[in-house]
């Protein structure tokens, strides 16, 4: 084994204009989170443990769309989605619609332990987070004013919101109709775009992967949509071989099944994971804008993106420690 290795992740697409003090502001907190993470993998704490701690963080800082910081539905609500996988059984917990669990992923952890399934959503699942005792708050913690006023301005598009850390395309932009943008989702054109997922993935010393993603899903969505990060082998996957979390235009990714595509052509090409990562980003999302991180069991950290950059962060335990947006 190579030790252990870490990644985390803010989310792929970011904005060429974005001020330099939200760049800072999002590299310490991706360094926060990584030193979290070390800390955790220092003390030899299980992979699995070490994503859910991870992903609470940033669940908990509003700074990224997951948690607290949630973009807004049409509706002007938050609905939460996030999942989890343990690589060496490949068992996992997904959960969707959560509108007052405080921290999504370690809910979608209990489903996985405490549940006989795989996947729970909207009111069921808030009913098993009230069984199990998980920390509940109102739906307005979840929400900011930066999202308020985006949310705004999707209105008044009348588009799902291309949030100011992704670049506009064309004539969209706010107030820019949807029929004017050369972007699109499912073949459908879209005006703006909100892809800000957070995940984070995990190699221990013992060479089990794993792997958590969490998301608000997309800014003035259809009340019910459900995106790629709770869809485990989308958004989420980890395998005895890697594990995998992934970011960016979820129709794009759940169409590729683009996480476990690394796991497979590791195991059917077999392709390294640097080899894997970019095989799948060049070859497996068509015409959608995706980004991934990875880790393999030998010890690699690896991400790849097809945007113009993902607030990222890794670390390895022979010393190696980056944090990037570019």
């Amino acid at each position: 084994m190579g030790g252990w290795a870490i990644a985390v992740h803010g989310g792929a697409g970011v904005d060429p204009n974005l001020p330099m003090e939200r760049q800072e502001e999002a590299k310490r907190l991706l360094t926060r989170c990584l030193d979290i993470g070390i800390s955790a993998l220092r003390s030899n704490l299980p992979a699995i443990d070490v994503v859910e701690l991870v992903v609470r963080e940033l669940e908990t800082d509003p700074l990224f769309n997951s948690g607290r910081g949630s973009a807004l539905t049409e509706n002007g609500t938050v609905e939460m989605e996030a999942s989890i996988m343990d690589g060496p059984k490949r068992r996992c917990g997904a959960v969707s619609g959560l509108t007052t669990v405080k921290n999504p992923v370690s809910l979608a952890r209990l489903v996985m332990e405490k549940s006989p399934h795989s996947y729970l959503g909207f009111s069921g699942a808030e009913e098993f987070a009230k069984k199990q005792g998980v920390e509940m708050v109102d739906n307005e913690y979840f929400i900011t004013q930066d999202n308020v006023g985006m949310l705004k301005l999707a209105k008044e598009a009348n588009s799902i919101l291309f949030d100011y850390r992704i670049p506009t395309v064309g004539t969209c932009g706010a107030g820019a109709a949807a029929m004017d943008s050369p972007l699109q989702m499912n073949g459908l054109p879209i005006s703006v775009y909100a892809p800000e997922t957070v995940g984070c993935v995990v190699v221990d010393r013992e060479g089990r992967c794993a792997a958590a993603t969490s998301t608000g899903g997309l800014m003035n969505k259809m009340s019910g949509r459900i995106g790629d990060s709770p869809l485990i082998g989308s958004g989420t996957y980890a395998s005895e071989l890697c594990g995998v979390s992934c970011t960016g235009e979820g129709e794009a990714i759940i169409r590729s099944t683009l996480a476990r595509e690394v796991s497979a052509v590791m195991e059917y090409k077999g392709l390294n994971l640097h080899e894997a990562v970019d095989y799948v980003i060049k070859h497996r999302l068509d015409e959608g804008k995706a980004g991934l991180i990875a880790v393999s069991k030998e010890g690699e950290v690896a991400c790849g993106f097809n945007t113009n950059g993902m607030f990222r962060g890794s670390a390895t335990e022979v010393g190696f420690m980056e944090v990037g947006v570019w």
